[in-house]
């Protein structure tokens, strides 16, 4: 970082932004290379508070009132700091101060003089209009020359004209020159010769003509009652009264200056150097006061004038004032007549427009009343006719209700016909589940060790096409054929050979029908076999938006206690307890009877206790409530399951109706898992305990409903509409308008059943078994019912 401190440099400028871009231009140019901080000098002219300006030129302040008066100062201190933004934009990152420079009763340049010795200034640029508002050109470059004379010897002073450096130059004939750099002249003024000194040539010369004369002469001339320092003394008052009555009267007549200066003045040199030649001292002062004596009457009677003009121009200024206000009082009162016409104008159209709607509507009520007679004629024909439809309505009625009775019987018998069917598919889920118990059991702790060339061969060479997702994200699991058999392939390539080692012996040991099996392991790529679950995780069923079907919420309460019985085997194992510390919506699987499994234990170094567990079943039954995937969920509706109004307003609608008697229990249960303590009596054998009876409540509830919830998707769609669930499609949940029965014994709409064939599913929309055929048979029967059904409605609501 440099340290060499700034120098400062003091740029002058005037209100001309012209001239002041060009000097503060020129000067950051001259020291572009140098640390500089440039100080800009601003000469703040107070304003009069006798005269205003205004668009109607300079007017006396009492013509205009306060509030347009502060108005108009308010602008001019605008513009200045403006014109100030200016100067300091176009300084860029070269630091920037502003001091302002009152104007006194004294002299600018003499001010000048007192900043450079006030301030230090060591190098100071001024630019030529600096001086220029309160002198004329002329005044201006004697102000120049009068600071390039007095200024101190530390200061440097550099003059800016029209962007370029000029210098000034004197000679002995009292003549200042400005010339710029190449020396070529730019301005040229040359001194008044002043009475004073008029009158001291005049006696220098008339000293030594008597010096060539006797010395009886020189005698007389010296013993004049006037000596020689009282003269200078004369001199010197008469010049200087001359001075302050010429520079008075420039200041009262600014605008004629340039005229006046030849006329005030009076003492001509070639007048008095004739008058003078052959006259006495004395005579020659008689003649002095005579000449200031006409000066003064004649600076006097310019005042007078100057006086009379600035009245009369008051009181036309005054005038246009008052004219002005005038004239905005007129053109006010002109707009207001205007509006009022306007306004009275479209009061008149607004009359005849009422007028004439009036008009129309006793037209229209003269009409209506000559068509009264003809609705009445029509009326009672009316009448007879609905008489009539009346009867064939009351008969179509009772037959309605007599086709109505007939249907519902045979509703009820397809009912008893898809009990018996749901009766046997569960059976046939409890025997699935306890043969792969016993196969579990019988395989006991022994698992097949495949080779890398089977593996890659399972895998297609572990394609993409087969990798898992998890959550939305792809995860390090594939999904492969092995004998004939899928399966899912985990790959552990990241862990030690001792870690791999140590997790599947961990895994071989630990069976249980609710904890995903592992079926072998590969040492080549690091990798473990497990057991395919074809309905992926409850993370995916419970909030994926393009699930095809959702979980009733008698299955959530099933998957919840077989996951807490699949957690509870793992904590109590004797071997070596395990703890999942990790149980979430992604870690729980469902195969093809959505039995659910837990994965992912044994596969985790973290040390966590059995709360975790707890608190981990407690979040997982608030999924399964709600159906959301909040974060911090059990906190987030902590305070909307305090009411059964707040719980029904987050229960999951796609679970269907739920008894909130259960709904409840659960989500007490879900709180007091999620708030468990470290030495809180709530354990797992407890929550298994709670939710067995839960479970129990729930069958009993579904046996009594005759499992109502199974065709509906867990949704009762016999509400208001009053539509039977057999004619819904399964999968539309619509009214079927060609329904026809696939090989699993369900009816469905063929064009949805059609699209689930198509879309590469071979298992059952209902019961996920893989279907014997995809053959599709029309179900003429329901179709006719639909049929009658949709008649009957329609009859219903006609009449």
């Amino acid at each position: 970082m440099d340290s060499t401190p700034s120098e400062k440099i003091y740029v002058a400028v005037g209100n001309d932004v012209q001239d002041g871009f060009q000097t503060l231009a020129w000067a950051l140019k001259k020291w572009n290379s140098h640390p500089i901080s440039i100080v800009i000098l601003h000469v703040t002219y107070n304003t009069s508070k006798d005269y205003v300006y205004t668009p109607f030129g300079k007017l006396p302040a009492r013509s205009v009132n306060d509030e347009k008066l502060e108005v108009l100062r308010k602008h001019e201190e605008e513009k200045i700091n403006k014109l100030l933004s200016k100067y300091v934009a176009l300084c860029g990152k070269v630091p920037v101060e502003i001091v302002e420079v009152e104007k006194f009763d004294e002299p600018m340049q003499k001010h000048i003089i007192d900043l450079i010795l006030g301030l230090g200034i060591t190098k100071l640029v001024m630019g030529f209009s600096f001086l220029k508002p309160t002198l004329k050109s002329k005044g201006a470059m004697s102000g120049l020359f009068y600071v390039h004379q007095h200024k101190p010897g530390f200061c440097e002073l550099f003059i800016i004209c029209g962007g370029k450096q000029v210098f000034l130059r004197g000679n002995n004939n009292d003549e200042k020159i400005m010339e710029d750099d190449n020396g070529v002249m730019v301005a040229r003024i040359k001194d008044k010769v002043t009475l004073k000194d008029w009158l001291e040539k005049m006696f220098n010369d008339k000293n030594n003509d008597s010096g060539d004369r006797s010395a009886s002469t020189s005698t007389t001339n010296l013993e004049s009652p006037v000596t020689q320092n009282q003269w200078e003394l004369y001199l010197q008052e008469i010049d200087t009264y001359y001075q302050e009555l010429l520079s008075s009267n420039l200041e009262e007549e600014s605008c004629k200056q340039d005229n006046d200066d030849s006329q005030i003045s009076p003492i001509e040199p070639d007048v008095i150097e004739r008058n003078g030649s052959n006259k006495s001292a004395a005579e020659k002062i008689e003649l002095l006061n005579n000449k200031l004596d006409e000066a003064h009457k004649t600076i006097q009677l310019k005042r007078k004038e100057a006086k009379d003009n600035r009245e009369r121009q008051e009181k036309a200024q005054w005038a246009i004032c008052l004219s002005n206000t005038r004239v905005e009082e007129l053109e006010s009162k002109i707009k207001e007549e205007v509006s009022v016409r306007e306004e009275l104008k479209k009061e008149v159209e607004a009359e005849k427009e009422q007028v004439y709607e009036m008009r129309m509507d006793v037209e229209e009520s003269k009409r209506r009343v000559s068509s009264l007679g003809e609705l009445q004629n029509e009326l009672s024909n009316m009448l007879h006719i609905s008489t009539l439809a009346k009867s064939r309505a009351e008969t179509q009625l009772e037959r309605a209700v007599e086709e109505r009775a007939e249907m519902v019987r045979e509703i009820e018998e397809l009912r008893k016909q898809r009990d018996v069917l749901n009766r046997r598919i569960e059976f046939c889920k409890q025997k699935d589940a306890i043969g792969m118990a016993a196969r579990l059991s019988e395989a006991c702790c022994s698992f097949r060790e495949y080779s890398e060339e089977e593996i890659r061969l399972a895998t297609e060479n572990f394609s993409e096409r087969l990798r898992l997702k998890s959550g939305g994200d792809w995860s390090n699991v594939y999904r492969g054929r092995i004998n004939h058999s899928t399966v899912a392939i985990k790959m552990l390539n990241s862990l030690s050979q001792q870690d791999f080692q140590s997790k599947v012996r961990l895994l071989g040991e630990i069976r249980h029908p609710h904890l995903v099996s592992m079926l072998g392991i590969c040492l080549g790529p690091k990798c473990i076999v497990m057991e395919y679950m074809h309905n992926g995780s409850l993370r995916d069923m419970l909030f994926s938006r393009r699930r095809n079907r959702a979980l009733r919420w008698h299955d959530r309460i099933r998957i919840m206690t077989e996951v807490c019985s699949g957690l509870g085997f793992l904590n109590a194992a004797q071997s070596r307890p395990a703890i999942l510390c990790h149980l979430t919506p992604s870690n729980v699987l469902l195969d093809r009877n959505l039995v659910a499994k837990i994965t992912g234990f044994g596969l985790h170094d973290e040390e966590c206790d059995v709360g975790s567990d707890i608190r981990a079943l407690g979040i997982l039954l608030l999924h399964l409530l709600t159906g959301r995937n909040w974060a911090g969920l059990g906190w987030a509706v902590k305070v909307d399951l305090s009411s059964r109004e707040a719980l029904v307003g987050v229960l999951d609608d796609m679970a269907g109706q739920w008894p909130l008697d259960l709904a409840e229990e659960l989500a007490g249960l879900a709180m007091r898992c999620l708030s468990m303590k470290p030495n809180s009596e709530l354990s797992i054998a407890r929550v298994m305990e709670e939710l067995n009876e839960v479970k129990r409540k729930g069958d009993e509830i579904v046996g009594r409903e005759g499992r109502r919830v199974i065709i509906g998707f867990g949704v009762d769609r016999e509400g208001p509409s009053d539509v039977p669930t057999v004619f819904l499609c399964p999968i539309l949940q619509e009214v079927m308008k060609n329904p026809h029965v696939a090989a699993d014994g369900f009816s469905y709409e063929l064009e949805a059943i059609e699209q689930w064939l198509h879309s590469g599913h071979d298992t059952s929309p209902m019961t996920n078994l893989r279907l014997k055929h995809t053959f599709l048979t029309p179900n003429h029967t329901l179709r006719s019912l639909i049929e009658d059904w949709r008649t009957n409605k329609s009859t219903n609501v006609a009449n």
